[in-house]
């Protein structure tokens, strides 16, 4: 039986957060890519500066949207405590996991790859995840899907050269990216499905928890940006902190409450797609035919999973439905 979302947040503007967080969250790499160039910042720095600088933009939007709210503003529904914290604990370690191994990876591999085998390999540990943890069952049309996904990471990783950059160290974050990715969006989805609790509250502690994970591993790696070309660094940083991390994970939080988890991880592939473009276009980043035909073979996999996962929320929806008498 497939597992249902309860949420007072219709689907499809859910669909609509999720899809606009993809969108954001692909340029994020880019703009990373652009940093390693001159700022002197290191993975872990550069995902301490992007959370923390989120967070004070989502506190910032948070107090500005209280106020205009003003008294008569309805209370969030409520969500035990040890839930509530439990939730915010584990997506913050995730995220900053998540956050710190793609960015790692983006430096080690090229953002093309990094990019494709972090939202390539997600859908998959999120799909076998949800199976174990909340009972979504994939069906043989999802195993096929899985299959092929796996299919194409391996013709990635294995079929590329110097050019294109595919390199183990580069892979190996990608996939550690990967797991993170799909830590976070299980443990919103199934510590969410029971409804309450005010879901950008819970971002916004979850950006403080990854925060201050990472706070001490950047201040070893080198805190604070270059010098030299100190105001691109900054220009750099706050992008990256207001559009593909405050905007981007507030949409994608809230867009959970109301989306499948596997779902929401295909509309994640908006991100692969434009990364890549991104990246051959603008970044110089070259991708061999092989190279080329791994990452098509996955992205097509990984679509093949979102056809299997609508039909399934159709069904779903047509079970639940009551029947006229």
């Amino acid at each position: 039986m497939h597992a249902t979302v309860s949420s007072a947040l219709p689907v499809g503007r859910g669909l609509l957060y999720v899809t606009l967080a993809a969108t954001a969250w692909g340029t994020a790499g880019a703009a990373a890519a652009l940093l390693y160039r001159g700022s002197g910042l290191g993975p872990v720095a550069l995902t301490f500066w992007r959370t923390f600088g989120g967070l004070l933009l989502l506190l910032a939007v948070r107090a500005l949207l209280r106020r205009r709210s003003g008294p008569a503003a309805a209370p969030a529904p409520y969500e035990p405590l040890r839930r509530c914290l439990t939730r915010v604990v584990v997506t913050g370690v995730a995220l900053a996991v998540f956050q710190a191994a793609y960015f790692a990876a983006v430096e080690a591999t090229g953002l093309a790859v990094g990019t494709v085998i972090t939202m390539g390999a997600g859908p998959v540990l999120i799909a076998i995840g949800a199976r174990l943890t909340m009972g979504e069952r994939l069906g043989l049309g999802g195993v096929l899907a899985v299959a092929g996904a796996l299919a194409g990471l391996t013709i990635l990783v294995l079929g590329g050269d110097g050019e294109a950059r595919v390199r183990p160290a580069g892979v190996g974050w990608a996939l550690l990216s990967a797991a993170g990715c799909a830590a976070m969006t299980l443990a919103t989805r199934r510590l969410g499905k029971a409804g309450g609790g005010d879901p950008y509250a819970s971002t916004i502690g979850a950006f403080a928890v990854a925060a201050l994970c990472l706070l001490p591993l950047a201040a070893a790696e080198g805190l604070w940006p270059a010098a030299h070309d100190l105001g691109r660094s900054l220009l750099l940083l706050g992008y990256i902190a207001a559009v593909p991390t405050a905007l981007a994970y507030g949409l994608y939080f809230a867009g959970l409450a109301a989306v499948r988890a596997a779902t929401a991880s295909v509309l994640s592939l908006i991100e692969p797609v434009s990364a890549v473009a991104l990246a051959v276009a603008f970044l110089g980043e070259r991708l061999t035919v092989a190279t080329a035909t791994g990452t098509g073979v996955l992205l097509t996999a990984v679509a093949a999973l979102a056809v299997t996962e609508a039909r399934g929320a159709v069904a779903a929806a047509r079970s639940a439905a009551p029947v006229a008498g």
